[in-house]
């Protein structure tokens, strides 16, 4: 039998109705539903027919992870789904409106394309981020989107060298770095002046934030290059935070290093549409010449 994981924003009422909707259509097309332990309690039973510990084996033997909620739980389903090599679907429902329409036209076609397998997949690439003091690891994880250095002092700033391939380039004081994939350039990168970036494009992102430098423009590096951000031994500490989700200190004198991830996260879609129309519409971009709006 076919089986998927389901994950659930559960943290709001609309999102559990709308599961409960998409478990009977699931139901009745003979696929079955699993949960992970910390949602499942949230969750009416009928929304699945097994739960699992949440962990690195959620999502093994799954064809699929479909999230229901926002980036943030897209991003936690992403944990889940990487260690197996399962794709993400993931339906934005407070982007679409259909939190309290669980009849949409919308969200009962992205359940019959995966019914059906009429899902596209196709792989964005991820970042692994070290941080090390004194030769030992105090950190070794991973982003989707971007990894952030920043200040952890809201009256300091941060002082840190950037280097690429172990050579230098500058030396700056600034609220933070991102070092951030092409799916993350549209998301904190973009917002800290980055540039977007296609996704099909393999290329990091190195982005300083508030930087007091004369040269503290975004550079776009090679995936096969490793990007270190240096903290200054006499300045302040700081913070690296991972896709908002994994949060580690970093004292003076500590070392992060970004490369190219070792795995992908497989994204399903349900359309073919550009990346070009996709962004045009997330940032409603005003194509027709703007003296016309």
């Amino acid at each position: 039998m076919r089986e998927i994981l389901l994950v659930v924003h559960t943290g709001r009422a609309d999102n559990r109705r709308v599961a409960e909707k998409v478990a009977t259509w699931f139901a009745a097309a003979g696929v079955r539903l699993r949960v992970v332990d910390e949602e499942a309690p949230d969750l009416d039973p009928s929304c699945y027919a097994g739960v699992v510990p949440l962990g690195p084996t959620a999502a093994e033997g799954t064809e699929l992870v479909f999230v229901l909620g926002g980036d943030g739980t897209l991003l936690r389903a992403a944990e889940l789904a990487r260690p197996a090599g399962v794709p993400v679907l993931g339906v934005n429902l407070g982007r679409v409106g259909f939190l309290a329409e669980a009849e949409s036209d919308a969200l009962a076609e992205a359940v019959e394309l995966v019914v059906e397998q009429g899902y596209l997949v196709e792989d964005r690439m991820t970042i692994d981020v070290t941080a090390t003091l004194a030769g030992e690891v105090i950190a070794d994880t991973w982003a989707l989107n971007e990894a952030s250095l920043e200040k952890s002092s809201r009256e300091r700033i941060l002082d840190v060298t950037i280097d690429v391939d172990r050579r230098p380039v500058s030396s700056f004081g600034c609220d933070g770095v991102l070092c951030a994939t092409p799916t993350g350039s549209t998301a904190y990168a973009y917002s800290a002046g980055g540039p977007i970036v296609w996704p099909d494009v393999q290329a990091m992102l190195v982005v300083p934030s508030n930087a007091h430098a004369m040269f503290s423009r975004p550079l776009v590096v090679s995936p096969r290059s490793v990007v270190g951000v240096s903290i200054d031994t006499d300045g302040q500490s700081g913070v690296l935070c991972c896709d908002g989700r994994r949060t580690f200190e970093v004292p003076p004198g500590a070392r992060v290093e970004v490369r190219g991830g070792r795995l992908p996260i497989k994204l399903a879609r349900l359309r073919d549409d550009p990346f070009t129309d996709r962004l045009v519409d997330k940032f409603a971009l005003p194509v027709h010449g703007w003296r016309s709006r």
